[in-house]
């Protein structure tokens, strides 16, 4: 009898261990609203709940008005709470459909039963797809301490908003998607939760893009902040991870298995693709037989990607949306719709080969690992402040390069981004003596290497590492990382190390695709690892001390690349002159890989006017470097290579057309008009208040038209208020070596500068002497000549280059090679 009684409890644990018998009581919530939209979402994530065998009951907050429900058809979808519809503010008759989520949840801690019997919550959006139990506690989430997926867009935590809406902003955590709290941390936050999110909300002075990281600026993700600030107010810290949950299309880390899918945003396979979106108005869960369009079988996107991880990242897409219509497709029975013809794709929705492939998906211990490195590098310590940060771009004595200045300085003071910004000027002794600009931004003065100073090759680009190499030999830097941009760039927000994740050994930069030398002989020859090279450029975030080795490099390998004219060909480099002038950012990857510097390439910090931006990204830079329309007004800034816009009073580009005459027909094409105009809008504001701090005559005294510019100018500025006094910092003391008095510096600096350059030049290597003197033996009248500036336009971010100033760019890859 002994023997049969523990071989009962042995059985019974074994099948509680099996189903994940939680210790404690968890309860799982999501929002909706009385819509189809939400009524396919609800199928899906009710579907992946049953499937991936989530502990306990989970509740759907159904917010409506009495006139919805009259016509309302899913009531039957899930376990409901019904609960009054805030869309529309009882109090200020303000439209926020966003604020139902925090609404909800009050609501249902005031009335639910369930909300009694409970100890953790998982609280999810209706646009998930769960693949394994979500244990708070597994997770690392203790009381005081929930779990959550990172939001690094919101950048409203570490500007004034924050300051405004939170007694402790040193608190606000970026987050959001994927919440695990325990039941006390909930009771605390949810009225704090929706009354923060009603501040924010009416606080429309603070709406604007470069404090709420919204890049419509017009409030939508009050609700995400008004989270942030209340888990602040009750003082929650969150532990954040950001492998948990995972967008399609996004490539999951080597060894983390995300357990949420989250399809807020686009994403394709091959040339499948699929838009939630799209779907706003679908019916498709009461039409039966009808899914949503098949993805490519397993085995088809076996042979699309030899890369493992990417692969994997495509499965992941593929599981996302046969999860949807294996739940759609068993939704259709339950509302007593026919069985289904045969198909293909329904016979393997049923089959085993799928069920393995979708069973739960267990925490892995790479993901808890994960997880406590991600909380060092992003939780917000109070006691471990954040680097310091100094950004740097390197300009000519042009006036082409004074209003690109003049931009990119006045955004940088509207952006949020820490730190101090430096001008790298690279100017010869004869530019400088007629050279009026150097009030426009903090600078430090470079000999110009423009023409080299050895060879006679003229080759502008090399001015680049070489000013950052001068910098780092001359100026006084007290920063741990260093942020470099071009001059034709304008900043919509901050660019920090520790939102995108920068370390020593891993900066961050963004893809310039057509770089294929990294592919093939000329990675070859120009650095020993040429499996770490990597095809990037534009944006650089790099550790001090990384820069300083690799600066040198950087300009060796820019020369080296140069000499090469061997290999100048478009096969080898991309490019189609074959002039050899994308050598400098060949010299920029050569010597990384030289380093092995592994780079973190993101797609999600800069965007090119004109370009159609992607759902849901922030674009913290634009860049300028192509030519962009609205309708029939079009800005190229190679027209402007020979205007003296900054010296001429009220000089200003044409206005873009306003916003509020744009086509609305597809929104795709009405986000893209939008971003062009807000860049040629800063721009013109950047010049505006250039003239106004120049004292130029009142705009009144001038022509009508120049009156208008001025009014224009004044109107198209979405910040408010904004200080002219730091519009430029050369006022500001500047710890810089040659940041100060130029007249009386220029006699004796620039003759010690081109000593210096010749020595450094000298230490190069006896290899690379040997080939710049056969270079310079059989060239010497007459240095390579860089060719006509021409502007030739792609369709996509890797069939462009632009060299700040020194356009080139490439045809598709296809034609070109």
């Amino acid at each position: 009898m002994a023997k049969v009684m523990i071989l009962v409890f042995f059985l019974l644990w074994i099948d509680g261990g099996s189903g994940q018998d939680s210790p404690y009581r968890i309860h799982t919530l999501f929002s909706v609203e009385c819509q189809n939209y939400f009524d396919w979402q609800t199928v899906g994530l009710m579907h992946s709940f049953k499937k991936a065998k989530q502990p306990g009951p989970i509740t759907r907050l159904l917010s409506c008005t009495d006139e919805e429900k009259k016509n309302y058809k899913g009531m039957h979808l899930a376990p409901t709470m019904e609960v009054p519809s805030m869309s529309r503010h009882p109090k200020t008759g303000d439209w926020y459909p966003a604020i139902n989520k925090p609404a909800g949840i009050v609501h249902w801690l005031k009335h639910s039963k369930d909300a009694e019997n409970v100890d953790w919550v998982v609280i999810l959006d209706a646009d998930m797809i769960i693949r394994g139990p979500i244990i708070p506690w597994e997770l690392g989430a203790e009381k005081g301490r929930p779990v959550a997926a990172y939001y690094g867009y919101l950048v409203g935590c570490d500007n004034i908003l924050a300051q405004l809406h939170t007694k402790h902003p040193e608190l606000c955590d970026k987050v959001g998607g994927l919440l695990a709290m325990h039941m006390d941390d909930l009771r605390a936050l949810a009225p704090m939760w929706l009354s923060k999110t009603e501040e924010v909300r009416e606080d429309r002075a603070h709406w604007a893009t470069n404090i709420t990281g919204d890049i419509y600026g017009q409030g939508w993700i009050s609700e995400m902040y008004g989270y942030s600030f209340g888990a602040a107010e009750v003082g929650l810290q969150h532990k954040i991870n950001d492998d948990l949950m995972i967008y399609p299309g996004y490539t999951p880390r080597p060894g983390v298995q995300p357990i949420l899918l989250h399809y807020g945003l686009p994403f394709s396979v091959g040339n499948w693709s699929f838009t939630k979106l799209n779907h706003h108005e679908d019916d498709i869960v009461y039409d039966c037989d009808r899914l949503f369009p098949e993805p490519p079988y397993p085995r088809e996107v076996k042979l699309m990607e030899s890369d493992p991880n990417k692969r994997r990242g495509l499965f992941l897409s593929i599981e996302c949306i046969n999860t949807l219509n294996e739940g759609l497709l068993l939704q259709h029975a339950a509302n007593g719709c026919a069985k289904p013809k045969w198909s293909k794709y329904l016979s393997f929705l049923k089959s085993k080969t799928f069920a393995e492939l979708t069973r739960p998906k267990l925490l892995t211990s790479e993901s808890i690992k994960t997880e406590a490195e991600n909380e060092q590098q992003v939780i917000d310590d109070p006691e471990k402040p954040h680097p310091k940060i100094h950004t740097i771009f390197s300009t000519e004595c042009t006036p082409y390069f004074d209003w690109q200045t003049v931009g990119l300085v006045h955004s940088f003071h509207l952006s949020g981004q820490p730190g101090n910004i430096t001008r790298l000027l690279s100017c010869t002794e004869e530019d400088l003596k007629h050279y009026a600009g150097h009030d426009l931004a903090p600078t430090h003065y470079v000999p110009s290497m423009s023409r080299h100073p050895l060879t006679g090759d003229w080759y502008p680009a090399i001015n680049k590492p070489a000013a950052v190499l001068h910098w780092l030999n001359h100026a006084d830097i007290d920063a741990e990382f260093i942020v470099i941009l071009d001059a034709d760039m304008i900043l919509r927000g901050p660019i920090t190390p520790w939102e995108y994740k920068a370390a020593r050994g891993r900066p961050v930069s963004t893809p310039y695709d057509y770089l294929i030398g990294c592919d093939n002989e000329l990675a070859k020859l120009h650095t020993r690892y040429p499996d770490a090279c990597d095809k990037v450029g534009g944006i650089i975030i790099m550790h001090i001390e990384d820069l300083r080795k690799f600066a040198m490099l950087w300009l060796h390998k820019t020369e080296e690349v140069r000499a090469d004219k061997a290999h100048y060909a478009t096969n080898f480099t991309g490019d189609i002159y074959n002039s050899g002038w994308i050598s400098e950012m060949y010299g920029y990857s050569f010597g990384a890989a030289e380093l092995q510097l592994q780079h973190i390439i993101s797609r999600d910090i800069l965007i090119y006017p004109g370009y159609i931006p992607e759902p849901g990204v922030k674009y913290r830079v634009f860049h300028y470097g192509l030519e962009f329309k609205v309708g029939n007004w079009s800005f190229d800034k190679a027209n402007w290579r020979d205007t003296d816009m900054v010296n001429k009073c009220w000089a200003k580009f044409p206005d873009p057309p306003d916003p509020s005459t744009l086509d609305r027909t597809d929104n795709d094409i009405l986000q893209r008009d939008r971003l062009s105009i807000e860049c040629a809008r800063k721009l013109n504001e950047a010049l505006f208040l250039h003239h106004k701090k120049r004292k130029c005559p009142d705009a009144s005294s001038l022509s009508n038209s120049n009156s208008d510019t001025a009014k224009e100018a004044i109107s198209s500025r979405k910040f408010g208020k904004i200080d002219e006094g730091n519009v430029a910092r050369s006022n500001i003391p500047i710890r810089h070596s040659q940041e100060t008095s130029l007249p009386a510096m220029k006699d004796g600096l620039f003759g010690s500068l081109r000593i210096w350059v010749i020595v450094l030049w000298a230490v190069s290597g006896v290899g690379f002497i040997a080939v710049m003197l056969m270079v310079f033996l059989g060239h010497r009248s007459k240095g390579a000549k860089g060719k006509g500036y021409r502007n030739k336009r792609r369709s996509s971010y890797s069939g462009f280059l632009d060299t700040n100033g020194r356009e080139r760019f490439l045809r598709g890859a296809e034609s070109s090679l």
